[in-house]
């Protein structure tokens, strides 16, 4: 049985999709959040997870930050600790504390449109298509090893409201996958690539929506 830990700063609405999925030998140990309002964490709450927040603004520096949120994380035996929209910069010790082990999900198609308000930038750029990825997480921001992507079409009209409503969708289907592919070991870092051994001999199965 794997130990997840999951951060949030809202809704949690990916975090939902990976507890609702109830994947196998994964344990949902706790949710945390940098926001004592967060309604992720209520949600999670009534469903019988463990949950804590801890301000980030009560701390004078990021890395105290950082550091006190490890400690609350580590209190878990986390396995793996997955940012389901957790709106924080960490530091590079946080990312070396949990290398190979911290997986994010970016709501674009990386390397393109790292940072905010990615699906404004897709539009704008003229893409024919949008997506989410979801890698590991590295001290330098949205550029750590690709686990998987998700393509939707950006459409004649869209704007990013309507963009990141399909994109959502797409993400809350690859999100658990992704979280079960690590539970049951199949995924293997080879330098700056993820290898998933049992879908790459099945074939690709990116989504495509």
């Amino acid at each position: 049985m794997k130990n997840i830990v999951i951060l949030i700063s809202g809704r949690g609405s990916n975090m939902q999709a990976i507890v609702s999925a109830a994947i196998p030998n994964v344990r949902i140990a706790a949710v945390l959040s940098n926001r004592a309002d967060a309604a992720g964490l209520a949600w999670a709450a009534e469903r019988g997870i463990a949950t804590e927040s801890l301000n980030h603004k009560d701390f004078d520096s990021r890395f105290a930050f950082d550091t006190a949120m490890m400690e609350k994380i580590d209190a878990y035996a986390p396995d793996l600790v997955v940012l389901a929209g957790f709106m924080r910069i960490l530091t590079p010790q946080f990312c070396a504390h949990y290398e190979g082990r911290l997986i994010n999900i970016h709501p674009s198609l990386l390397p393109s449109f790292t940072g905010l308000h990615t699906h404004e930038r897709a539009i704008e750029a003229g893409c024919r298509v949008a997506g989410c990825s979801i890698h590991f997480v590295t001290a330098e921001l949205d550029c750590g090893p690709i686990i998987a992507q998700g393509v939707v079409p950006v459409l004649d009209g869209d704007n990013a409201d309507t963009l990141a409503a399909r994109v959502l969708a797409v993400e809350h289907k690859l999100f658990p996958q992704a979280v079960a592919d690590f539970a049951a070991g199949r995924l293997k870092i080879e330098g700056n690539r993820v290898i998933n051994q049992q879908r790459n001999a099945a074939g690709d199965q990116n989504l495509l929506a």
